[in-house]
């Protein structure tokens, strides 16, 4: 059952930790990367568009939803949903409770390479395969264990303190400190003796390119997964909004937020790739490079082309915070959504945060070992994340569009306010998007795996349909419990209304 309910203490608070949930690794190593193998300027263009008609959506559905029902995943579904759907609000969280699991592992990636960096031993890597077999011996040894158990214990230690003293103070400074590493190093990188074909790369559009379906069902998977929509961590942050948070302005915030990150982001690497290269061939292939575990361009690619760099030491060291900072915003999101939950089950916050630590501290060892089990998480969990947006589209429409405009997030003293136009975004142009994305996803994996079928495949759809089934089958059994234990026991008129919502 609910408990009492730190708020944050300014709008200024809410949004740096917002825009924290959202920007994580992916905007760093992924964005950079996805960016410069789809077309490179071209692709701003479906990126930018997904944003207004996918992402910034659902985060309004989020927000609404954890502003008006002040708790967590599982109780705001099952208290705007109906009761019996309390366990997709469960389904959710498990997904983000699965990708916690590893992202702390790659959080703690970040931190080992941020202190190899700081003693100056980054610059000995040379050259990519030294670099590549250094970052596999690391993560497969066993030695990036104690780097993942530190991040989930600053995780926990920040959330311990409650929302104001942990949360939104680590926020502050975190957000900040990121956005000021990113543009330091893009004006470095744009400054680069070279870098100008990286820019014209990154900016030249070509409209025939727009012709490609495949570069549209990229835009649309960037944004979906960058932007933290669906994951349920904004429903878990706006539970301490204050009341009077104006919903759309902020979602917009944090939407544009994370994509000015994304794209401060690509100006510090691509440029910096394009300057260390004289063709545009090898400059493309190191852009593109996936390497080990998808991680190829930032944990083996720029620490050699940084190092080659005047104060190449000092660059790196604040690549590496930069990429630290960004890995702690999103854990600490991620930490605090299962914390959230394990509250309105009647835990007090320093017990809840202890059990989920210790959960994420077990959770984490597998992926810490193997990076086929770490890859095969990440794919599984990763796809997860179109279907809980999915969900959330369903929660809207169950409720209700006009009335969840009317009710949940059109308030007086709004300074934006969704028009009709939001019923024909999230009840046809959201489910069309999550069906076509979700349909290219599962095609694209059985070119993935020789047995599409083979649960225990790294990369096939029989694995992402037996651990999403495993969990669904589970919540769905314990549903009953789920909605008690959070909204409280039946009542006689719910048990006449069917327990609507």
């Amino acid at each position: 059952m609910p408990q009492h309910r730190e708020t944050f203490t300014s709008r200024w608070g809410l949004i740096v930790t917002t825009i924290g949930m959202a920007v994580g690794t992916g905007n760093i190593w992924r964005f950079p990367r996805i960016f410069a193998a789809n077309e490179g300027g071209t692709f701003l263009i479906p990126w930018i568009i997904f944003l207004f008609a996918w992402s910034i959506p659902i985060l309004i559905v989020e927000m609404a939803m954890g502003k008006n029902a002040r708790m967590g995943l599982v109780g705001a579904f099952g208290k705007l949903v109906g009761r019996k759907f309390a366990w997709l609000g469960g389904f959710v969280g498990v997904v983000t409770l699965f990708i916690f699991f590893y992202y702390s592992v790659v959080t703690g990636w970040c931190l080992r390479y941020l202190v190899v960096a700081i003693t100056g031993r980054l610059s000995q890597l040379g050259d990519p395969q030294t670099a590549s077999e250094a970052f596999e011996g690391f993560a497969t040894s066993g030695l990036a264990v104690p780097f993942h158990l530190a991040a989930i214990a600053i995780g926990a230690w920040l959330i311990y303190r409650g929302v104001v003293s942990g949360i939104e103070r680590a926020n502050r400074i975190l957000i900040p400190g990121l956005a000021l590493l990113l543009v330091v190093a893009a004006v470095r990188a744009v400054t680069l003796p070279g870098a100008e074909r990286g820019l014209e790369f990154m900016f030249n559009i070509d409209l025939s390119l727009l012709a490609s379906h495949k570069l549209w069902l990229e835009g649309l998977t960037q944004s979906a997964w960058s932007t933290g929509a669906g994951w349920g961590l904004l429903l878990t942050y706006a539970v301490y909004a204050r009341q009077k948070e104006d919903t759309v302005f902020n979602c917009v915030l944090v939407g544009l937020g994370n994509n000015s990150m994304s794209l401060l982001a690509a100006l510090a690497v691509i440029p910096t790739v394009f300057a260390s290269f004289a063709t545009f061939e090898e400059a493309f292939a190191v852009a593109t490079y996936s390497g080990p575990a998808s991680t190829g361009l930032s944990f083996v690619w720029i620490p050699i082309l940084l190092s080659k760099l005047p104060l190449g030491n000092l660059l790196t060291i604040g690549f590496f915070l930069a990429l630290s900072a960004a890995a702690l915003s999103s854990l600490i999101a991620m930490l605090e959504l299962c914390t959230r939950i394990g509250m309105d089950f009647g835990l007090p916050r320093k017990k809840a945060i202890l059990f989920v630590a210790c959960i994420g501290a077990a959770g984490g060892i597998p992926s810490a070992f193997s990076l086929n089990f770490f890859a095969n998480q990440d794919w599984a969990w990763g796809l997860g994340l179109m279907v809980s947006g999915g969900l959330f589209a369903f929660a809207a429409l169950r409720y209700g569009l006009t009335r969840l405009r009317a009710e949940l997030v059109n308030l007086p003293g709004n300074e934006l306010n969704l028009g009709p136009w939001f019923n024909w975004v999230l009840g046809f142009l959201v489910p069309v998007e999550f069906v076509v994305l979700l349909g290219w996803w599962i095609i694209q994996s059985f070119g993935l795996a020789e047995q599409w079928w083979n649960p225990f495949s790294t990369y096939s759809l029989g694995t992402c349909l037996t651990q999403w089934g495993i969990a669904a089958v589970v919540l769905v059994a314990l549903n009953r419990w789920l909605a008690a234990k959070t909204l409280g026991p039946v009542q006689a008129s719910q048990l006449s209304e069917g327990a609507a919502p």
